[in-house]
Formats: C-alpha cells, sequence, structure tokens
C-alpha cells in the first residue's frame, strides 16, 4: 500500500521591513543565509554558523546576483564590475541594471540574460545561438533589476 505523502510546509510569509525602517538585511560570510539586523549595527553575527559579517558603512547601495558557477545568492556593493563568489571562487559579471536584457532562446524557449545591446546570446542548456539584433524585438525585454 502507497504511503500518502505529507503536505509541504507552508512557506514563512514573507518579511515586510518596519514603517520605521528599523532593520535591514545581508547576506551572511559565512553560510550565504540572509541576515536581518537593526540598522545602526556595524557587525551581525549569524545564528547559523557564528561568523560574523562587517555592516557596509551607511549610505552604501547594495545589489544583489546569483552565482553563475554555484547559484549561490550574492551581495555586492553596486557599482562594482565584478564579485567573485566566496563558495566556489567563480568570478561574476556585475552588470549594472540598465544593462541587462532578457531574450527567451530561440530554440528550447530558455529566458536568457544578456548585455543589452549584443547581436546574440548563446544558450547555456541548448547550445543554440539566438540573435537579438539593434533593434527590439518582441521576445527582447529590458529590465531594471
Amino acid at each position: 500500500m502507497p504511503v500518502p505523502l505529507a503536505p509541504y510546509p507552508t512557506p514563512p510569509a514573507p518579511y515586510t521591513q518596519p514603517a520605521n525602517g528599523a532593520q535591514s538585511q545581508l547576506v551572511c560570510s559565512g553560510c550565504r543565509n540572509l541576515l536581518l539586523y537593526p540598522v545602526g549595527a556595524t557587525s551581525v553575527c549569524c545564528a547559523v554558523c557564528n561568523a560574523v559579517t562587517a555592516v557596509p558603512p551607511p549610505g552604501t547601495e547594495m545589489a544583489q546576483l546569483v552565482c553563475g558557477g554555484c547559484h549561490t545568492l550574492l551581495m555586492y556593493i553596486r557599482g562594482a564590475t565584478s564579485v567573485q563568489c566566496s563558495c566556489c571562487h567563480t568570478i561574476n559579471l556585475a552588470l549594472e541594471a540598465n544593462q541587462v536584457a532578457h531574450v527567451n532562446c530561440g530554440n528550447c524557449r530558455m529566458l536568457l540574460m544578456y548585455q543589452y545591446g549584443a547581436r546574440s546570446v548563446k544558450c547555456a542548456v541548448c547550445n543554440f545561438v539566438t540573435s537579438v539584433g539593434a533593434s527590439t524585438s518582441t521576445t527582447e525585454q529590458k529590465f531594471n533589476i
């Protein structure tokens, strides 16, 4: 007799920042978990791995990207041109929001991200090269991330 599967646990409600802006967030330098901390703190100790992560100075704009090597969420200071992953040491190109565009692969329809203005992009899944040209096609979309 088959064993019934237990329902998946309901995910926690998404975090909403208090109206007074009393908390901020950063990625733990040890285990890469997202840490919440009170505004004004200079460092945060992770409850999971006990690593101490320095808080960037106030007014520093942070950005995020997913590592192309191991798919870890990386946070970096906005304006950096590249970010090295602390897990797999892959150097990731950090594009500004106005330089990123998306297009669906002409073969497998996978959504691809590429530098805005490029003439073509090669799909990492099926290796098909999709032309995007200089003009905006119906499948090409420019995103502000």
